[in-house]
């Protein structure tokens, strides 16, 4: 299997990963019972090539449910009854983790409310107070 590539500077090498096939659940007629097309794909994060600073323990806080005892992701694909096609979900399905994983939203800066937003909310609350009242004067 050939490296999976992340983005521009991450890339899962083919050591990093461990690839495993077994029987999948679900219909597959006659080979349900006879071929392991379900695949299990391990990676070894330690083992991905590009990642900078804080990028792993990011992946491995984003990925915190995702990993097994020893560390490794866990990933795993039986939407076909192709092994080939399912090694190759497995491997998209890694790409689309690792990008959302080291995805950094933009930062928020701080802004002060607008003269404008205060006095509407002045108003809101002035006028709030006004219904209430108004219900006590009737009674």
């Amino acid at each position: 299997m050939p490296d999976i590539r992340v983005n521009d500077r991450v890339v899962v090498p083919e050591a990093a990963v461990e690839t495993k096939a077994v029987r999948a659940s679900g219909p597959g007629g006659q080979n349900v019972n006879k071929l392991s097309t379900k695949i299990q794909m391990r990676i070894d994060l330690a083992r991905v090539a590009g990642f900078e600073g804080d990028d792993l323990h990011r992946v491995r806080a984003f990925l915190k449910t995702r990993l097994d005892g020893d560390g490794r992701l866990l990933v795993m694909s039986q939407e076909t009854r192709d092994q080939a096609r399912n090694r190759e979900d497995c491997a998209s399905k890694v790409a689309d983790l690792l990008r959302a994983a080291l995805f950094r939203p933009k930062a928020r800066r701080r802004t002060r409310p607008t003269r404008a937003s205060k006095e509407r909310r002045i108003e809101a609350k002035r006028h709030h107070s006004d219904r209430l009242r108004q219900r006590h004067v009737d009674d």
